[in-house]
């Protein structure tokens, strides 16, 4: 693919500092490196998979309102987090962490805690506490 043949399809990555580096050919006939900010293609199959994850972030939704889950396992699918994902952002033990995936262990949880939640969620400590349907 020649440089100005790189992609620039914004679909996901407009007004974000993720882009994809791309080699390319330049005029002069040697590899380099052209930054993308997507292609259709790419976008598409991301498409599929944010599809997939806003199903499931709505049925754990449906938990959370049925007090079957804690909002922390809504905003933990919808950031892309595991256990010890959060863990690790946090500092919050994966047992703590555990203990608070049940609804009311959650609701317990201390300012503290919720704020170490909110910042490796990059959200806040109200939104943490709420489930609002996913746009």
């Amino acid at each position: 693919m020649k440089t100005e043949d790189v992609p620039q399809d914004l679909k996901y990555f407009k007004d974000r500092l993720i882009r994809d580096l791309i080699y390319a050919v330049d005029e002069d006939g040697h590899y380099t490196t052209v930054f993308s900010d997507g292609w259709r293609v790419k976008n598409d199959a991301l498409g599929a998979v944010w599809d997939d994850i806003r199903e499931q972030c709505e049925d754990i939704r449906r938990q959370v309102l049925a007090k079957e889950a804690s909002p922390l396992v809504y905003h933990m699918k919808k950031a892309l987090q595991d256990l010890g994902m959060l863990a690790y952002y946090s500092g919050v033990p994966k047992k703590k962490i555990r203990k608070h995936l049940k609804y009311d262990e959650f609701m317990k949880s201390d300012e503290e805690t919720l704020q170490k939640y909110a910042d490796a969620l990059r959200i806040t400590v109200d939104e943490l506490k709420r489930v609002d349907e996913w746009k």
